[in-house]
């Protein structure tokens, strides 16, 4: 008999399973995403540089509230009920869009860049803000996760696109029924690794930022060459196919810089290597 679901519900399941995703999923208040958002800009603002591309990769390592996210039982809740209970964070992306910023997401999979075997990896887009289809929100096609592994080509002159080596799907897609997922601040979505999604340009007059938590189950392995690491968020880890990813004690020590240093290093190295098993790379 199959455990009772700690946050979804059956329909919510039965939904990610049939068509790749399920939105909105309830995390924390409003007021609780104002000051994450806060404390992310108090940062950027330090630093004279935001957390776009090229510096967004695995805040976890870095900072206690983005750590504090990652292990929110609401996300983990309703993680163990589609992957179960013994769970590793693969990898964490920081997606902020500014105002009427060009930049966007162009339609890819996350599995290409990844490596998993089996493919069973689940993001938890979380929300620090509104991001409503005038955003930029996620758009999505339904059932396209039952496709498999599709081809992807690097865009060199796009510019404006946020994935790190500029993936794009060179299959055509049937862009005739997509769903847009719209998500307040304090909210998530859950989407497979294998669904077919992108986001366009903030049209509103508010940054929209949301954090990609992708987690995994402990028994699922890297195909790369290198070897990665990941923390290990709930439950246990009989496999070890990663190195473990310690919790940051302080915001932005030099321990926590170093660790995160390795980890990005690891990642991004492994990251070219998977697109280049899926791709035809321009160099």
């Amino acid at each position: 008999m199959a455990p009772m679901p700690k946050k979804l519900t059956e329909a919510q399941i039965e939904r990610y399973h049939r068509d790749g995703f399920v939105y909105p999923i309830d995390a924390f208040s409003a007021e609780q995403a104002r000051r994450y958002r806060g404390a992310m800009e108090a940062f950027e603002s330090a630093q004279g540089r935001e957390l776009t591309r090229g510096h967004n990769f695995k805040p976890h390592l870095l900072f206690t509230w983005v750590d504090e996210i990652v292990h929110h039982p609401a996300v983990l809740d309703a993680v163990e009920d589609l992957i179960g209970s013994d769970i590793r964070l693969f990898h964490l992306s920081v997606w902020p869009k500014n105002a009427g910023d060009p930049a966007y997401v162009s339609w890819h999979q996350d599995a290409t860049y990844f490596g998993l075997e089996p493919a069973v990896e689940v993001t938890a887009w979380v929300a620090l803000t509104d991001a409503s289809v005038e955003a930029g929100c996620m758009e999505v096609i339904p059932g396209s996760h039952k496709l498999g592994q599709l081809h992807h080509a690097e865009q060199s002159e796009a510019a404006h696109n946020l994935l790190s080596r500029g993936q794009t799907i060179t299959a055509e897609l049937d862009t005739s029924r997509t769903e847009f997922m719209p998500v307040r601040a304090g909210q998530f979505s859950l989407h497979h690794t294998y669904l077919v999604h992108n986001s366009r340009p903030n049209l509103s007059a508010d940054r929209r930022i949301g954090l990609g938590l992708s987690y995994i189950p402990t028994s699922v392995r890297c195909a790369s060459r290198t070897r990665l690491t990941a923390m290990l968020v709930r439950g246990t880890d009989r496999y070890r196919h990663f190195d473990d990813e310690p919790r940051p004690r302080v915001d932005f020590g030099a321990a926590e810089q170093a660790i995160h240093a390795d980890a990005v290093a690891r990642f991004r190295a492994s990251n070219v290597e998977q697109t280049g098993r899926y791709a035809s790379a321009v160099q």
